[in-house]
């Protein structure tokens, strides 16, 4: 079966070449749709390249070592962590050199994953680094793209009020803003403003070099509250539209370097342009830079915070669903809940940006700056410590800890054919796919006994609500075996970690949902109340497992992958989730209580008549809230 794909761009945009991408190869088609791959990934057709020129080790790869960026930018040689409030960012001699494509030889050099920072500003400064490098070596044009969703204009303020540090850092630009060079083509630095939401606004007509121009620009940027983020088509769009300024001379040496800087708080509506913007900004060598937020782990979607923008309205926090993930191409987190457990419905940071805009960075040689304002390695974070306009992350890992975990940035066919190779990936990555669709319900655990028939029928229909849990759980166990010999052959920290937290976590929730069943079938044959007056059973969870050894043998079997997560990935996302799988036992026990059946009404409050209703009104009137509105689409 052949897929076709259309590669329409958006509605200002000019036609594209080719409009349609043939995908050819049955075999692979199969592959890719056996493992759900989105379909906007398909039609990956680049293979990626392996080693980079300058790499170290055979990949280059960059990662902050600092929660927190310093107001000043400064790049020394690497250095050991200290714990200081506002530590100076410290790179490491990779970042140094591969950090960015050669522009003199078009060799494309690997880009960095995952820059941590707290803000917008601390990205900014190591952006003025890169561009001083490419100043260096020849003449620059900074394209900065800009999402018009409401909730970047924080952001967008943010680079709007630091344009005159950086220009001033880069001395290019007097600070009245006026052009210190005669001809505009001999400027050293231009740049541009563009908008890009549903469509692309190009908000400076043509590259400047005046300070004043560029900030108008940003901040005469309109919003766009469609909810689509056209990023991909955006980014090839603006990388054919400045091809002109890399060879405009008839030797072979580019006349300017082409830096493209993206500033969003999503993962982008359109990833099927992924492969499509990586080779045009490959074909004229232009580096993409995104500071973007940090994916959530093993998940799409988060919460994000909104406070209207508007003082007008009322400005309560309200919260909306966003897309920022997933950090992978495709899900490697299985998704499971019992017995109360809320851990898969609280968001944790993956310690990388979305897939597709991350891997458009490392393709291209820029960076990734995964930005969030409450970032803090040491604690969980607060749901009431989270800054309008982002997502509530409760807990974030140093970047160094997370390093040897980075995902595989390389196309659909290439991360399908890695999958396949290892029967532990397969199955991982198949188990993670079900369970997304399959939620797994709640389990009862409080049982009033008022009569004998009452009580049995109550056991009963929780019984059943737990058969029907345990095929899920099951389908999802065979799954995983499957792929149980192939697990010591895996080498990568990332798989193996992922597998172990898969096959403990999954074990875990088959002993409880079994024992489950078990123990309320046992109940209904008699229980009997040491304490007359009690009235009530309540299951509890429990280190003991009393119905059977084989399911005392498969406790013992979950708790070793649980285990293993925690000793051998400890700091990362993964042993955050076993170790909180571990805290509720595996085991049940009755407990007994007593329920008072005639409780008393509570007491009515009072009306209060004293006041004439008239007052009343003219009170309401007085203290009548600001209207409120709800978020716009995210």
């Amino acid at each position: 079966m052949a897929l076709l794909v259309a590669l329409g761009l958006l509605p200002t945009f000019t036609p594209a070449e080719p409009a349609i991408v043939l995908v050819s190869s049955l075999t692979t088609v199969e592959k890719v749709e056996q493992f759900n791959v989105p379909e906007e990934f398909y039609f990956s057709n680049q293979p990626s390249i392996e080693v980079g020129a300058n790499s170290v080790g055979g990949e280059a790869m960059a990662l902050s070592e600092a929660p927190i960026v310093s107001e000043v930018s400064v790049v020394p040689q690497h250095a050991d962590v200290t714990d200081t409030p506002n530590p100076e960012i410290e790179i490491n001699n990779i970042v140094a050199v591969a950090s960015g494509l050669h522009f003199n030889k078009n060799v494309a050099v690997k880009g960095a994953a995952g820059e941590g920072t707290t803000g917008a500003a601390g990205a900014i400064d190591r952006l003025t680094h890169e561009i001083l490098l490419s100043l260096e070596e020849r003449k620059t044009l900074v394209v900065w793209m800009f999402d018009q969703t409401a909730s970047l204009i924080p952001q967008r303020q943010a680079i709007h009020d630091r344009f005159d540090k950086i220009y001033e850092e880069l001395g290019i630009i007097e600070a009245s803003g006026a052009s210190a060079f005669a001809k505009h083509e001999d400027a050293p630095l231009l740049s541009s403003v563009v908008a890009f939401g549903q469509s692309l606004t190009l908000m400076t007509k043509k590259p400047t070099d005046s300070l004043d121009e560029l900030k108008q620009a940003v901040k005469s940027i309109p919003n766009d509250n469609s909810g689509e983020e056209h990023v991909f088509s955006a980014v090839r769009e603006i990388a054919k539209t400045y091809a002109e300024y890399r060879y405009q001379t008839q030797s072979q040496e580019p006349d300017r370097n082409v830096m493209i800087v993206v500033f969003t708080d999503e993962a982008g509506s359109d990833e099927r342009m992924l492969d499509e913007t990586v080779k045009m900004c490959r074909r004229w060598t232009m580096p993409v830079y995104v500071v973007g937020v940090p994916a959530p782990f093993g998940r799409r979607e988060t919460m994000m915070k909104w406070v209207d923008p508007d003082p007008n309205y009322d400005q309560s926090a309200q919260w909306g669903v966003v897309d920022q993930g997933p950090e992978s191409l495709m899900l490697e987190r299985i998704k499971l809940g019992f017995s109360g457990q809320q851990e898969d419905e609280i968001a944790i940071d993956s310690g990388f940006g979305p897939y597709a805009l991350t891997r458009l960075c490392v393709e291209t040689g820029g960076i990734y700056f995964a930005v969030h304002p409450n970032r803090d390695v040491r604690r969980r974070v607060t749901r009431g410590e989270v800054d309008a306009f982002s997502s509530h992350l409760q807990y974030f890992f140093d970047p160094e800890t997370m390093r040897p975990y980075r995902p595989e940035y390389v196309s659909a066919r290439e991360y399908v054919d890695r999958v396949k190779k290892n029967a532990a990936r397969s199955s991982l990555v198949e188990a993670a796919s079900r369970s997304q669709i399959d939620q797994m319900a709640e389990a009862r655990l409080r049982f009033v006994k008022r009569e004998e028939g009452e009580f049995a029928a109550a056991l009963t229909e929780a019984q059943q609500s737990a058969a029907a849990l345990e095929p899920k759980i099951n389908t999802l166990f065979e799954l995983l075996k499957n792929g149980e010999a192939d697990r010591d052959k895996e080498e990568t920290p990332r798989w193996r970690a992922g597998y172990d937290l898969a096959m403990g976590r999954v074990l875990a929730v088959k002993v409880r949902t079994e024992g489950y069943n078990q123990i309320l079938a046992a109940a209904k044959r008699g229980l009997k109340f040491k304490e007359p007056k009690n009235n009530t059973w309540v299951l509890a969870p429990s280190e003991e497992i009393t119905v059977g050894s084989q399911m005392v043998k498969m406790a013992e079997r979950a708790k070793m992958y649980l285990n293993r997560v925690i000793k051998d990935h400890p700091g990362t996302p993964w042993a955050l989730l076993a170790e909180r799988e571990l805290k509720d036992p595996l085991g049940w026990k009755w407990k007994e209580e007593f329920t008072d059946l005639n409780p008393p009404r509570n007491a009515v409050a009072a009306v209060n008549n004293n006041v004439p209703a008239a007052a009343n009104d003219r009170k309401a009137m007085l203290n009548r809230p600001p209207p409120k509105r709800p978020p716009p689409k995210l």
